[in-house]
This record gives structure tokens, C-alpha cells and sequence, in this order.
């Protein structure tokens, strides 16, 4: 599935309050972990996120105290006591098979010792797999048996509709949008290759003007570096957001195309300036084209709030309104 399914997923499981432990494969970087972050924050749950390859066994057994003779187990702080929320045990196959084990207990009958989890909270779990090249053990079946399982792959569109909310430059999104292999590419013997994860991280370097290379890999930033010698050719974006683009042609040139509309939607801050991109693509440019980039601009006008604002310009022209009517399917208000 894609990120963007894992997301709906988890959202069904808890909406429906289906606590059957859940365990998400997939290779390294591609959100898996800020998807289940950011699942729990959209219902307002607790988050608790325990990265077992860094504990031992007594760490989440708890320790030992005597009592009358007898010794009890004292559980650690970090495990939830009430409520409701979710627990997330990150790197769960990284965990050492001991440690496995221990987890095993929490997971088959949600009790370590004498510490049991509340009846309100979610057990889920994530981990790469063997072929991703990473240090993992494998899992024992009897632990496996015990998980709902999702494997989950990379996918553009999924990390654009992230980009375009949490503001990863416009330049990486073209260049993804241009060359979408290259949104996770796991290269052997580096230790920097593209991921979703690591262009989150090259936003931060290119907005300082530093080199990605650190991030991405060398080869990959010699590509983003080409593809950005190209912005100067792009279209006058700013001419064209404040509606003065009747004369200026959209370009023919792919890697200028995603550019351009990329461009335009990060570029709109307000729904005028929408409505004026919007406009000039569909007197400039292919209806593939107009569509590719009403999907990304209408959905961050309603993200803003302003989608209604938009469609008040949108119904005095008819121009942009025939051509809606002809792909309403896919231009949808």
C-alpha cells in the first residue's frame, strides 16, 4: 500500500476501535513512523513511541524491588497507565531476539510482569525488511502471528500531498514531480541516498544554499542541480499570480512544465492569486496539465481555509467554468 493508504488504514482502526496489534513493513525513510505520529495527533490521542533496539529487557520489564520477601516487578514510567492512546514499538525486528520476546509478551497478551496496558490504547508496530539491507532479526512466527500486517512502498503522490503541507521547497517538488524514481532510491555501500526523509532533510540545506549531496547522495545532487539550472527559464510566476499572464506561453519542455506548476501552487498564497493560475492553464496549457495542478491547488486552498473565496472568481468566469464542466469528473470543486 501507499503511505497515503497506510494512513487511511490506521485512521479505519481506530475510528472503528479495532485494537488488533498492527505491524508496518517498509524500507527506511518513507514516513512510516510519522505516519502513525501523525494518525494519533489527527484523534487527539497520546503518543508513546518506544524504539526497542535501544532498550533491554529489564527496561521494559521493569526492575525488581523486594516486598515482604518477595520481589515485584516495578514497570517503567514511559509505559501508559490510562486512557487511551497509542503504543508504537519502532524497530521492532532491529530488536535483539531476547528483547523480541519480551515485546511478544506485551503484544500476545498486552502484560509484562505485573504492569498490564490500559484496554483503551492501540499496540502498533513498524520494522524494515531483509531486503532493504537493513540489520534486522527475523521474527519469530509465533510473534508474527499475533499482528495484523501492512507493507507499505514509496510512493510521489503520497509524499507530494505531504510537501505541499509542511512546506518542502518548491525545487524538490519539481524535481520529484520530474523524476519521481528518484524519490527513494536505497544505494548500496553509501550512506546518503534519497528517501523521502532525506529530501525533508535537503529542504533545510537548499534553503541555506548548501549542497543536498550530504543528504541524497552525490549522483542524485548533481541531477537536482541540473534540473535547478533550469528555473531560470521557467515562466514569470509572479507575473502570472497576479493575473498579468495572457501573453506569456506555457513551457513544451517537461522538466520547465512541472516546474512551472509546481511553482504556481506553492506560490499561491491566496485564493485571488489561485484563481489567476488556475485561469491562465486553462488558456495556455494542455487540460493533462491544468488537471495536474487544480488537484495540488485546490487542495491546498482548502487546506487554507480559502476554497470558497476561489470558487467566487471561479463562477464569474466563463472560460474556467466550461472547462470545468468538460472534466468535472476529475476538477471537482
Amino acid at each position: 500500500m501507499t503511505p497515503a493508504e497506510l494512513a487511511d488504514y490506521l485512521d479505519g482502526l481506530i475510528r472503528h476501535d479495532i485494537k488488533l496489534s498492527t505491524m508496518i513493513w517498509g524500507p527506511p525513510g518513507i514516513g512510516k513512523s510519522s505516519i502513525v505520529a501523525q494518525t494519533a495527533e489527527a484523534h487527539e490521542l497520546p503518543f508513546i513511541d518506544l524504539r526497542l533496539s535501544q532498550l533491554a529487557p529489564t527496561d521494559l520489564r521493569g526492575l525488581p524491588v523486594a516486598e515482604n520477601g518477595v520481589s515485584r516487578w516495578y514497570p517503567p514510567e514511559f509505559l501508559p497507565r490510562e486512557g487511551k492512546g497509542v503504543l508504537f514499538l519502532d524497530e521492532l525486528n532491529l530488536a535483539p531476539p531476547a528483547m523480541q520476546g519480551m515485546a511478544q509478551q506485551l503484544i500476545l497478551d498486552r502484560q509484562v510482569g505485573s504492569y498490564r496496558v490500559p484496554e483503551g490504547w492501540f499496540i502498533w508496530a513498524a520494522g524494515n525488511r531483509k531486503e532493504d539491507m537493513a540489520a534486522v532479526y527475523d521474527m519469530p512466527s509465533p510473534l508474527a502471528n499475533r499482528f495484523l500486517h501492512l507493507e507499505v512502498e514509496p510512493e510521489f503522490e503520497s509524499f507530494k500531498r505531504y510537501a505541499l503541507a509542511h512546506g518542502v521547497h518548491e525545487h524538490i517538488i519539481a524535481f520529484l514531480a520530474f523524476r519521481p524514481d528518484l524519490l527513494h532510491k536505497l544505494i548500496p555501500q553509501q550512506n546518503a541516498w534519497p528517501s523521502p526523509r532525506s529530501w525533508v532533510m535537503a529542504t533545510h540545506l537548499h534553503r541555506a544554499q548548501l549542497g543536498i549531496q550530504s543528504a541524497v547522495g552525490t549522483a542524485t545532487a548533481q541531477e537536482f542541480k541540473a534540473f535547478i539550472a533550469l528555473y531560470g527559464s521557467i515562466p514569470d510566476l509572479e507575473a502570472i499570480l497576479q493575473g498579468d499572464g495572457e501573453t506569456i506561453p506555457f513551457p513544451s519542455e517537461p522538466s520547465l512544465s512541472y516546474a512551472t506548476i509546481i511553482g504556481l501552487t506553492t506560490r499561491a498564497k491566496d485564493a485571488e492569486a489561485a484563481y489567476h493560475a488556475f485561469r491562465w492553464l486553462v488558456g495556455a496549457a494542455k487540460p493533462e496539465w491544468v488537471q495536474l495542478c487544480a488537484i495540488d491547488l485546490f487542495r491546498m486552498m482548502r487546506l487554507k481555509g480559502m476554497m470558497q473565496e476561489l470558487n467566487g472568481f471561479i463562477q464569474q468566469d466563463e472560460q474556467v467554468q466550461q472547462f470545468l464542466v468538460t472534466y468535472q469528473d476529475t476538477m471537482a470543486l
